[in-house]
């Protein structure tokens, strides 16, 4: 059996990429499908294997400038010639939904999002660009959402990363969807003993993550906020930052481990549709304050979860305002010794990697099996 593995780009080291990863080391023969990619950004345990690309990565500079390129993404996507497999796995937050496969195939998509600046987001990325850059955008996207809609149709079956995305899922594409939780590496997350004086935050910056208020909030308190990520809202935020505000720019996985360990909480003020970082921050035993909204609400356990106080692993606020996270964090710290770092982590293991390797295998069997009765044979003997 032939499987192609199939990822929207390789030009940062995110969430998105773990799961293309795991994958990857799931299914060791298969081939590896992307539009674009930066070589230098490919995880390592995936550099020795075969990689294949699309026209796009062969015009200058494509890696920076990908992002701009929305009006080629269905051409690109379809010329990537994947007709010779059996399964294809897609893990997608992009158009690669719309690859062409025989008509025997099976296609199975792990979904992360349907693409933001096409769909629920359109009309604040639009409000963000100048009138004749906004007109563009606007006269592209109408035509590739267009086609991204067609082309989810093609899905033999969606798999969305939590139920929040499965909505939106539905919602976009009339499609419905499996959940299953993208892995996480639990398993690295360590208890430091001792919580430190200052918070975190992890995560690209960029408009929709909203650091914006968690840097008003400790501004207003006076806390130390530290902020793990790079991104183009940098330039804006630093000029917001008051001196508790510390940029570390992105760093190594020892370096984070030892940033989620030693931090008093984990801040995020974004509407995410998973949020990883909630996750490896309490896998250390850390405690989130979060916006409660979107897939926040499927990582943590907070006291509108349980009735138990002590199994609370986070503090909830209600809108994306310094106001509300000022609330949180002086609820927090008012309450601060009722949360418990072994029960904090104990929770974050529900979101591991081998639990998302059993879940994912059992998915592609059972519709591996009910497509083709000869895998069943091969797959039970």
């Amino acid at each position: 059996m032939r499987i192609a593995i199939v990822h929207h780009w390789f030009v940062s080291h995110g969430g998105g990429e773990r799961v293309a990863e795991v994958l990857a080391q799931m299914y060791p023969s298969a081939d590896i499908f992307t539009l674009v990619a930066d070589t230098s950004q490919l995880p390592l345990s995936m550099r020795d294997r075969a990689l294949r690309t699309s026209f796009i990565n062969r015009l200058p500079l494509a890696h920076r400038i990908y992002r701009h390129l929305l009006p080629l993404y269905p051409k690109a996507v379809e010329h990537l010639d994947l007709r010779n497999y059996d399964l294809v796995l897609t893990s997608d937050s992009g158009p690669m939904k719309g690859v062409r496969t025989s008509p025997s195939a099976v296609h199975i998509c792990y979904c992360h999002s349907p693409m933001r600046y096409l769909w629920d987001q359109h009309h604040h990325y639009r409000l963000n660009m100048g009138k004749l850059a906004g007109a563009a955008f606007a006269a592209s996207a109408r035509y590739v959402r267009a086609w991204d809609q067609r082309a989810a149709q093609r899905v033999t079956r969606f798999v969305a990363n939590s139920h929040y995305v499965a909505s939106r899922i539905h919602a976009c594409y009339g499609r419905d969807s499996d959940v299953i939780h993208p892995p996480v590496d639990t398993s690295a997350g360590y208890l430091s003993g001792t919580s430190g004086h200052a918070y975190l935050t992890v995560g690209r910056l960029v408009p929709y993550k909203r650091i914006d208020v968690l840097i008003q909030a400790c501004n207003i308190l006076g806390r130390e906020l530290r902020i793990i990520g790079t991104g183009p809202e940098e330039s804006r935020l630093r000029a917001q930052a008051g001196s508790p505000i510390k940029f570390l720019g992105n760093v190594n996985d020892s370096s984070l481990w030892r940033e989620y360990a030693h931090c008093k909480a984990f801040l995020f003020a974004a509407e995410e549709d998973f949020g990883m970082a909630m996750v490896e921050a309490q896998s250390c035993g850390r405690p989130v304050i979060a916006f409660g909204k979107g897939g926040a609400l499927e990582t943590v356990v907070s006291a509108n979860h349980t009735a138990a106080p002590l199994e609370n692993t986070c503090v909830l606020f209600e809108s994306q305002s310094p106001e509300a996270v000022v609330k949180a964090i002086l609820c927090f710290e008012a309450a601060e010794h009722r949360f418990r770092p072994q029960i904090i982590r104990r929770h974050a293991h529900r979101f591991s990697v081998e639990a998302f390797r059993s879940s994912f295998r059992n998915l592609v069997d059972a519709t591996m099996a009910n497509r083709s009765p000869a895998y069943e044979l091969e797959a039970c003997s």
